[in-house]
């Protein structure tokens, strides 16, 4: 069956159409995406500003009308923590419906982290025993770990790419103190999470998704160390690489290799996270997933279409 995954995050509004079915991967067939930044349009209220709201509605408009000539046989349209948060969120969710037909559901920060985990278990498979899953966003981080289907501990933390960078590096290029206020951030909120795994152990693999990570494993990781080619990032690389990305304007980071134009505004503060989340969790080094959170509800939609639980 054809079905197309909606996903309207803080950095982007990005539509997957794939053919799937239970027992299989999905095989990618549509891939679109429109660049919003939605944290540039959160005022100090927490509120979408009106020129907010109408680029959501035109790049949720554009992607309906790709989805309808996709011929779906199931439309999964989410968002994801800028909605979520936002002060008019249920507000921006009827204009968007009113103006556009598709109905949004929200996903809570914990089901983002729990469904990203159920993604990397199915590429991963059973014998990957116990994993610990980081996923950047832009409006949040997301970690979770688990030796089961779904995680024994799953949580959000209001450290997403796009977030941070608002919040802390203010010029372009930001500051050394800006960099340093927002590692101390990252290292406080990171700390009042960490007792929630105190109790997993040590896990089998460590596995990083979405695009930040991706785009940073590009920059400074490395790939096939072990032969089986999956690309690993490196704490003490990516360190390496941090303070460099900070002191490079967004407008020419695209030029390295792995950052695309859409990331380079967030990369630096995404690559302070990473690093201060890896470093916090007891992380050396992670593997890089290609599923993320969009795969995660197309496993769930199939499990839930075919009766199993997820």
């Amino acid at each position: 069956m054809r079905l197309g995954v909606l996903d309207v995050g803080s950095n982007t509004v990005h539509l997957l159409v794939v053919d799937a079915h239970p027992g299989a991967g999905p095989i990618p067939m549509t891939d679109h995406k429109s660049v919003l930044r939605l944290m540039r349009y959160i005022d100090a209220e927490g509120r979408i500003s009106d020129e907010g709201v109408t680029a959501l509605i035109d790049a949720v408009s554009a992607a309906a009308k790709i989805a309808e000539a996709a011929g779906l046989d199931a439309f999964l349209p989410m968002a994801t923590s800028a909605i979520r948060e936002a002060t008019n969120g249920p507000e921006t969710l009827a204009l968007i419906r009113a103006h556009t037909g598709v109905d949004l559901q929200v996903l809570s920060g914990e089901e983002e982290s729990r469904l990203t985990f159920l993604a990397i278990r199915r590429w991963y498979g059973w014998s990957a025993g116990n994993i610990l899953v980081f996923d950047i966003g832009g409006g949040s981080l997301e970690i979770s770990q688990g030796s089961d289907e779904m995680p024994d501990v799953a949580v959000s933390l209001p450290l997403g790419a796009g977030r941070t960078t608002v919040s802390h590096l203010h010029d372009d290029p930001p500051t050394l103190e800006q960099t340093e206020e927002l590692a101390a951030h990252a290292r406080r909120i990171l700390g009042e999470a960490l007792p929630l795994f105190a109790e997993q152990g040590a896990p089998d693999h460590i596995v990083g998704s979405s695009k930040t990570i991706r785009s940073l494993a590009k920059l400074a990781g490395s790939s096939g160390d072990n032969g089986d080619g999956r690309t690993r990032l490196s704490l003490k690389r990516l360190t390496d690489w941090v303070p460099r990305l900070a002191m490079i304007p967004a407008s020419a980071r695209h030029a390295l290799p792995g950052i695309t134009e859409d990331r380079a505004f967030q990369i630096a503060a995404g690559g302070i996270v990473l690093r201060e989340a890896m470093g916090t969790m007891g992380a050396s080094s992670l593997e890089v997933s290609p599923w993320a959170l969009r795969e995660g509800v197309i496993m769930r939609y199939l499990d839930q279409l075919h009766g199993t639980s997820s």
